[in-house]
This record gives structure tokens, sequence and C-alpha cells, in this order.
């Protein structure tokens, strides 16, 4: 199994999607690396040298991945709610940043709602 950007690579998987386990690189991404490292996008991670993943490390590196970006998308979060824009409300609130209607939809954003039966009160 290949460990890249302290990640481990599942290695049943092509080239092209294992890479995108590694946070911060997708398909697009995954595929103009292959094609700088000069790597086949069908082959398998097992099937990779030594020699292809130590050129794939390199070139992963260059780019701010894992930890580095995950802190700097919690940062430029964190910018947002400070300075009271409406995005950084949205963020505030859980509710969806980018305009979506919340009338009937945007589960995944608000969470599902949990009915709370009422309490009795006992009269004297």
């Amino acid at each position: 199994m290949a460990r890249i950007a302290g990640v481990n690579i599942p290695k049943e998987k092509r080239v092209e999607i294992a890479l995108t386990a590694v946070f911060g690189i997708g398909r697009s991404s995954s595929i103009t690396l292959l094609k700088q490292a000069k790597i086949d996008r069908s082959t398998k991670v097992q099937d990779l040298t030594e020699q292809e993943v130590s050129v794939l490390r390199e070139l992963i590196n260059k780019l701010p991945t894992e930890g580095d970006l995950k802190r700097k998308v919690a940062l430029d979060i964190k910018r947002l709610q400070e300075i009271g824009c409406q995005r950084g409300f949205r963020h505030k609130r859980g509710m969806p940043v980018r305009g979506q209607r919340t009338r009937y939809n945007c589960r995944t954003r608000k969470g599902k709602k949990k009915t709370i039966a009422n309490k009795k009160t006992v009269t004297k």
C-alpha cells in the first residue's frame, strides 16, 4: 500500500481514482499529476514502481493538501465570520452558504429535525 501525503492510497484501485483519497486532490488534478509524472491513468496502484511513487510524492508535496489545506479553509471561514459578512453568518448558523433555498431542502446542512413530545403538566 502506497503512502502519499500521509494517506494510505488504496492499492486495488486505478491510480487516477486512488489519488483522490488525498484531501485537496480531485479527478482533474490527479489526471494532470499523472501526465506530469508520465504515468498511465489506468494502471493500478499495486503495479506502480517505487520510482513512480516517489515522483508522485514529489509532485504532490508541491500542492497544498491534507492538514495545510484544511487549516487554510478553516482560517478562511473564521475570517468570514469575524468580518460579519453574509457567508460568515450562514457558516455560523449552519445554513447553506451558496444561495440555495432552505424552505424544503438543505437537510444535509441544517440537519434532521427531531420532534419532541409535549410534556404533560401535573395539575393539583
